[in-house]
């Protein structure tokens, strides 16, 4: 009769141990680190830098939209976008008795819901009394807010957001 030899299994011992269980502990780390950085490079950013800095304003945004109710002026807008990929906006701004508003620094501006890094600022003009017209390039379709700005003499008199869809 042949025998067969006997294979004897290693002893674990304490250096095994510390080796398996800094492996171990190196991956994790090594993926949670992977992780971090891939989460922070993809990350479209915050709604506001500083939000005590927001809370301070707040009191003062609510007067501003006081201001704007008691005025009771009257902006329409449209924003039409063409195959190309510029939007054309196009405003109508009436006082609280019909009358154009005219003179004023309209600005516009369309920002993505979800991702700041793709907003646009929409260069407006006065093309006519109480006409203005914006344009911005490389606008893709989808879902936008627009917010829409007017001032005079330096002094914030209207502020507009709305959510649309271009096609």
């Amino acid at each position: 009769m042949t025998s067969s030899p006997r294979t004897t299994a290693r002893p674990i011992t304490g250096r095994f141990v510390l080796i398996t269980l800094v492996a171990f502990f190196a991956v994790v780390i090594g993926v949670n680190a992977l992780m971090m950085r891939l989460a922070i490079s993809t990350l479209p950013g915050t709604e506001v830098d500083s939000a005590y800095g927001a809370s301070l304003a707040y009191q003062k945004e609510i007067n501003a939209a006081h201001e704007q109710n008691a005025r009771g002026w009257n902006v329409d807008a449209h924003v039409e976008r063409q195959s190309d990929g510029n939007a054309t906006l196009t405003l109508h701004a009436k006082d609280a008795r019909g009358a154009p508003l005219a003179g004023l620094t309209f600005s516009g501006q369309l920002e993505r819901p979800t991702d700041r890094r793709a907003d646009q600022r929409l260069d407006v003009v006065e093309s006519g009394k109480g006409d203005y017209r914006g344009t911005a390039r490389g606008v893709a379709p989808g879902q936008w807010d627009l917010v829409i700005e007017a001032d005079a003499g330096g002094k914030r008199l209207f502020l507009s957001h709305n959510r649309i869809v271009l096609n």
